[in-house]
C-alpha cells in the first residue's frame, strides 16, 4: 500500500511550504492507522473557498476547510481537502500561533472527515476535537489552541 499526497498552492497571499504540509498529511494518515491514501490538498484564498463553499454547501462566506470524499470503498482514503490560507493567517493571529500550524490543523481536520469523523452535533464535535488534538500531538505538532470566546 502507499500514501500519495499532492499539495497544490493556488494562492499568493500567504507563504506556504507545500513539502512540509504534505509531510503533515502523510504523518496524520499514518497516525490514523491507515497505510493507503490518495489525497490532494489545495491551498486557496478566501475568495476561492467562499465560491466553493457556496457551490457545494449553499453558504456564501469563506470557511477554513472543505473536504471532498472520493473514496471507493476499497479501504483507500481518497479525497480532496481545500484549505484557505487567508483564513489560516487570520485565525492564527487570533489564537497565537503560526499560519502553517493552522494549515496543518485544517489538513488534519479534513483527513478526519475523510476517515468518518463529523462535527455536526455537539457530541460529534467533541469527539472530533479530541481526535484532532491526539493526531496533532502524535505527529509532532502542538495541540490546536482554543479560540478566544467572544
Amino acid at each position: 500500500m502507499s500514501i500519495s499526497v499532492d499539495v497544490v498552492n493556488r494562492q499568493k497571499v500567504v507563504r506556504v511550504n507545500a513539502v512540509w504540509l504534505g509531510r503533515v498529511a502523510r504523518r496524520a494518515i499514518t497516525a490514523l492507522g491507515h497505510d493507503a491514501a490518495a489525497i490532494t490538498v489545495a491551498i486557496v484564498n478566501d475568495a476561492e473557498i467562499a465560491s466553493l463553499h457556496h457551490r457545494w454547501m449553499g453558504l456564501p462566506d469563506p470557511t477554513d476547510v472543505l473536504t471532498f470524499d472520493l473514496s471507493g470503498g476499497d479501504g483507500v482514503i481518497a479525497g480532496d481537502i481545500v484549505v484557505s490560507a487567508e483564513t489560516a493567517r487570520r485565525v492564527a493571529r487570533e489564537v497565537g500561533w503560526q499560519p502553517r500550524q493552522e494549515l496543518g490543523y485544517y489538513v488534519v481536520h479534513g483527513l478526519l472527515h475523510l476517515t468518518g469523523f463529523d462535527d455536526v452535533t455537539p457530541g460529534e464535535r467533541r469527539r472530533m476535537r479530541r481526535k484532532e488534538r491526539d493526531v496533532m500531538v502524535a505527529i509532532g505538532l502542538p495541540a490546536p489552541p482554543r479560540r478566544p470566546r467572544k
